[in-house]
């Protein structure tokens, strides 16, 4: 006999699972993002977990830290603030490697060498 679906759970579950999220720096919290930066931050991030592959103006690769680096570009409108998630999708997680805001059209050099270090890191433990 076939097990009951229980509320809220898909008719055809997905064969794939979830990546998590392993957060090395950085959080999504209100203040200082708006509710609204935060929960798009959220959703932009689910999506990531279940497999979609997001694009501009979402997403933006950023191949200079390394592959499969990208990073998440979230308009704070009531704040007119820009912040931006830098992450790497591994074979086993999907990484965190910082949280900013952005105030100049350039990424800071020190969030470039930040996120290197931590993508080598995660990368010897997430390929082994």
């Amino acid at each position: 006999m076939p097990r009951k679906r229980r509320a809220g759970e898909p008719e055809n579950p997905s064969p794939r699972e979830d990546k998590p999220l392993a957060w090395l720096s950085g959080e999504i919290k209100t203040p200082p993002l708006s509710r609204e930066a935060r929960q798009e931050a959220g959703v932009l991030l689910r999506r990531l977990q279940r497999g979609d592959v997001l694009s501009m103006p979402e997403s933006r690769p950023m191949p200079f830290i390394g592959p499969r680096c990208h990073e998440l570009r979230v308009d704070d409108v009531g704040q007119k603030k820009e912040w931006r998630v830098m992450y790497y999708v591994g074979r086993h997680a999907i990484a965190i490697l910082d949280v900013f805001q952005k105030s100049t059209r350039a990424t800071p050099a020190h969030v470039i060498a930040a996120c290197r270090r931590r993508v080598a890191e995660f990368r010897k433990v997430d390929e082994s």
